[in-house]
């Protein structure tokens, strides 16, 4: 066989084993969010249930991927929550300094916050239409 019809056939089984899973309670994305606070690119994972000590954290050039797991409650009688491993890799909506991260987990939210390569600067507007000088001297 050629590398396309090969590559086509590997593309169809992650399919089949993706659908397979969606009843199962297999694999699982948890949500998440960005912020923009000034000098910070904040990520906020949605993970209740998820042990401190299962998370990861790997930044790699413009992705950062989390991974982590959540065990199945025992004697489960029936349920829609996901449990099991995860991993899920989120490019950063803007440039961040490397290795920067820093990471807190609290009520089942992982925050972690990046410093921004270029942080957002904030202009006083009134002061500018007042006719002042945007360094903030003010002509004589």
């Amino acid at each position: 066989m050629n590398e396309p019809v090969l590559a086509r056939l590997h593309q169809l089984m992650t399919l089949r084993e993706q659908v397979e899973t969606l009843g199962t309670g297999g694999p699982w994305i948890p949500a998440a969010d960005w912020t923009d606070e000034d000098t910070h690119l904040v990520l906020h994972l949605d993970v209740p249930g998820v042990a401190a000590d299962t998370l990861e954290l790997l930044e790699e050039g413009p992705t950062v991927t989390v991974a982590g797991e959540r065990s199945a409650p025992g004697r489960l009688l029936g349920g829609d929550r996901p449990s099991g491993a995860f991993r899920r890799s989120l490019t950063f909506p803007q440039d961040v300094l490397p290795q920067t991260g820093e990471a807190q987990l609290a009520h089942g939210i992982l925050t972690v916050r990046f410093q921004k390569r270029h942080p957002t600067i904030d202009v006083d507007a009134e002061h500018l239409d007042a006719g002042g000088d945007p360094g903030g001297h003010d002509a004589p």
